[in-house]
């Protein structure tokens, strides 16, 4: 019986190759195969071998290049021929990177499958724009949503948001009026602060504050861009945590 190849579901962070796991990186520098999602900055491609084969599944908002069963099938395909596969994912492959799925239909195939963290898109944005997503004084709870997914009107978002909690809201851009509408419904202030994140953790990096019932202007008046995510709650708005003005911040 051949020998079946390993699938690596690799974190890679928010784009920034300083911040990958050793882990990740020696994995990229020895991969013969590298399945990669559009949000994979071409810094860290770069540190692909030259003899790499590096195959592009980008998804853009109603267009992929391909489905998700899709992808889950070349994984398995490429890795049945007895190759291991770097599978690498922004941020971290099993927030909102679809990595459960594509290990559950691995395993199903009797693959091995090893799981390599990155550092999350909120956990690198908030870093990098200096906003604590959980302070003593601020915030005791902090939570993930999908802004972008079926049903976003029927999804229960309610004590997720307000006094004492941080709401981090990914892939948002698009659907911001639908989720400032949704949470205001839903009992939380107009005035509660926010900041959108556009490209977390990379040169080119903005943050953008305002109030929740300003949020679709805000995102149009800057043409914020993914990727992008929205932060909710006081940690936004603490000066005591923004250590020095960020370069590449616009105020309101």
């Amino acid at each position: 019986m051949s020998k079946h190849g390993t699938i690596y579901l690799v974190g890679a962070g928010p784009g920034d190759p300083d911040l990958l796991t050793l882990r990740a990186a020696r994995l990229i520098e020895s991969a013969e195969i590298i399945v990669h999602d559009g949000l994979v900055s071409k810094d860290i491609l770069a540190l692909a071998s030259p003899d790499a084969r590096l195959i592009s599944v980008a998804k853009q908002r109603s267009k992929h290049t391909l489905p998700q069963d899709q992808i889950n099938a070349l994984l398995i395909r490429e890795a049945l021929t007895g190759q291991d596969i770097v599978r690498l994912k922004g941020g971290d492959p099993l927030i909102f990177g679809r990595g459960g799925e594509e290990a559950e239909d691995a395993k199903a195939a009797g693959l091995r499958v090893e799981i390599v963290p990155g550092i999350s898109a909120a956990n690198g944005a908030a870093a990098a724009s200096h906003i604590a997503l959980t302070h003593r004084n601020a915030s005791s709870i902090v939570s993930f949503v999908a802004g972008q997914c079926k049903g976003l009107s029927d999804q229960d978002w309610s004590g997720l948001a307000g006094k004492g909690r941080t709401l981090v809201i990914y892939m948002g851009v698009k659907t911001a009026p639908q989720i400032a509408e949704k949470l205001m419904a839903d009992g939380l202030a107009p005035e509660v602060p926010l900041a959108v994140i556009e490209n977390g953790a990379r040169p080119e990096m903005r943050v953008v504050r305002g109030m929740l019932a300003g949020l679709p202007d805000l995102v149009m008046q800057h043409a914020i861009k993914s990727p992008a995510l929205i932060v909710i709650g006081e940690v936004t708005a603490r000066d005591d945590i923004a250590l020095g003005k960020i370069a590449a911040e616009v105020a309101q």
